[in-house]
């Protein structure tokens, strides 16, 4: 798996999103402890809006973006976008109000609903090779464990001696390096700008990623394994700092080793997946059977709190669940790239980044609302979690044939 960073486009990409990454898990970890600050019992509520807004840009941000800036050069485009997250990581050590958490949390998603799927839709022009971008798609998994697991431990380590404050200086410093290195990585030729001749017009392009995703019953059947993953991984973002803080009696460093437990479930999944894909080709088994898993350990957890199991069920559970949804997240790039065309990618890529994001508007809140009470936030997951993956079973056929142009 490692080998694909011998290719020299690639590796700077890389680094680029490890480093970002990295500081946006100290943001996390950060932002969680600041809701708690300013609003105590309530945080779960403030942390839950506050990633509401947060899919609200994803959603509304990404499809407009793809189509408004499609004459761009994507890497001024993500330049600029990593610079305007540079500024808000600078200015939120500052914020006194829960408002002001709201404002900031929106001006820079907005900024990553710009990078990301620019971001992601490039890496297949860098590696047009199937079993190289395989692979990439695995360490592009591991860099996102890496804001599950390196950051919070560089978290912890830090709240051992400074306030979470300082989180936010980590946060900075890895937008600036990611900014650093894409300028440097990405070539002339990626960093062309991609034109939609057959768009008429900039409404056409805003929707043209999701009515080839709607038209195709593998990418609809996607779709519902995106909400899936939301199921599980709000209870984790949103509720986590609650349930450590006021059900198990953690304190900011506890919170930050909950959060780690899912990253590294993730990781192995992630680690195993490339060599898993070699042998079995065909992507759908191995989505949905994370996505039954994901209701299962949801399920679980929730009885597992109510027989008082604490810690052990928390961080099995949370290590199981980034297992789990890691087997639908790794492979959702394959299936993407395969599903369509070179010239509709960064379409179709800021599609399934707003579509996916958009399950979170129902996750987040619902997760926010339900934290106070251990037990009721995975078994009501759950039983999302159960019902989308069936939708998802029963939407993407074990046979399909090509792609349906639209």
């Amino acid at each position: 798996m490692w080998t694909v960073l011998g290719n020299p486009r690639f590796r700077p990409l890389f680094a680029a999103q490890v480093v970002a990454l990295v500081g946006t898990g100290l943001l996390t970890v950060a932002l969680g402890l600041l809701a708690y600050d300013l609003a105590g019992t309530d945080a779960g509520v403030v942390l839950g809006l506050a990633l509401a807004i947060k899919m609200v840009a994803y959603v509304v941000v990404a499809p407009i973006m793809s189509a408004a800036a499609h004459r761009v050069p994507r890497r001024t485009l993500m330049v600029s976008a990593d610079a305007v997250r540079a500024a808000v990581a600078l200015a939120l050590p500052f914020v006194d109000q829960v408002w002001q958490i709201y404002v900031l949390i929106a001006v820079l998603q907005s900024a990553s609903a710009t990078f990301t799927p620019a971001f992601q839709a490039v890496i297949p022009t860098v590696l047009p090779d199937e079993r190289d971008y395989t692979r990439a798609l695995s360490l592009s998994r591991l860099a996102y464990d890496l804001e599950s697991v390196l950051s919070p431990v560089l978290a912890a380590a830090a709240l051992l001696v400074t306030s979470y404050h300082s989180l936010f200086v980590g946060t900075l410093v890895g937008f600036l390096g990611s900014g650093l290195l894409v300028w440097r990585g990405l070539a002339r030729r990626a960093d062309a700008p991609t034109d939609h001749a057959d768009a008429p017009n900039r409404r056409a392009r805003v929707t043209a990623g999701a009515r080839l995703m709607l038209a195709d019953p593998v990418l609809r059947g996607l779709l519902w394994l995106n909400a899936v993953v939301a199921s599980g991984t709000a209870v984790v973002l949103v509720a986590t700092v609650t349930i450590v803080r006021d059900e198990l009696g953690g304190g900011e460093t506890a919170v930050a080793l909950a959060l780690a437990c899912f990253g590294a479930g993730s990781m192995v999944t992630a680690l195993a997946l490339p060599r898993l894909l070699d042998r079995v080709h065909d992507v759908r088994p191995v989505m949905i059977v994370g996505a039954a898993a994901v209701a299962t350990v949801l399920a679980l957890v929730a009885v597992g709190f109510t027989v008082g199991g604490g810690w052990a069920v928390l961080a099995t559970g949370w290590t199981l669940l980034g297992a789990a949804t890691s087997a639908i997240s790794t492979p959702t790039g394959r299936v993407l790239r395969d599903r369509t065309a070179e010239a509709d990618r960064p379409l179709v890529f800021a599609a399934q980044f707003s579509l996916s994001h958009a399950c979170f508007l129902v996750t987040y809140p619902l997760a926010g609302v339900l934290a106070s009470t251990p037990v009721a936030a995975p078994a009501t997951a759950a039983v999302l979690a159960t019902l989308t993956a069936a939708a998802a079973a029963r939407t993407w056929p074990r046979t399909v044939a090509e792609p349906v142009p639209v």
